[in-house]
């Protein structure tokens, strides 16, 4: 009887996880780094998916050393028309070496008038950071720096 009850509960845990949204269950969301640094195309390529990448267009200032990783204030500009034809739709923040590589994705359009985001992010130490802009085309801009954090936050994927 007593491995009933047990089977009974696997069963019960069972249906309440898959009855959780994905969002709930941030390590099948994406893929948790660990700590470990990312190559820049290891970054990049599960977004881009081998559509044209460059590097233009796009301007990330952030501070080049940040005391604090818990809170480090990013700014991505994107020169584009923001016109239907012709606009940005999404702006991706990648980080080298965070738990979990997306910080951030911002979702845009020609309502926007400009691509000028500003926010803060979490970073794990020492990393270099990408903000990548998709494009209304289907091609992708980005830019690129490293940021020496000298007290880590997100060390333990939070």
């Amino acid at each position: 009887m007593r491995g009933a009850g047990q089977r009974r509960r696997q069963g019960l845990l069972g249906l309440l996880l898959m009855g959780l949204p994905w969002s709930l269950r941030p390590a099948q969301a994406q893929q948790m780094n660990s700590g470990r640094l990312l190559s820049f195309d290891a970054m990049v390529q599960p977004w881009v998916k081998g559509a044209r990448l460059l590097e233009q267009d796009v301007t990330l200032n952030a501070p080049i050393l940040a005391e604090n990783g818990s809170l480090v204030p990013l700014q991505v500009q994107v020169n584009s028309p923001m016109t239907a034809q012709d606009h940005v739709t999404q702006v991706h923040l990648l980080s080298q070496r965070n738990p979990a590589t997306q910080m951030a994705v911002f979702e845009l359009g020609p309502w926007n008038g400009r691509a000028d985001i500003s926010t803060r992010v979490r970073l794990a130490g020492t990393q270099e950071v990408v903000a990548l802009a998709r494009l209304s085309s289907g091609e992708f801009r980005y830019a690129r720096m490293e940021i020496i954090v000298t007290e880590s936050a997100c060390v333990d994927a939070s």
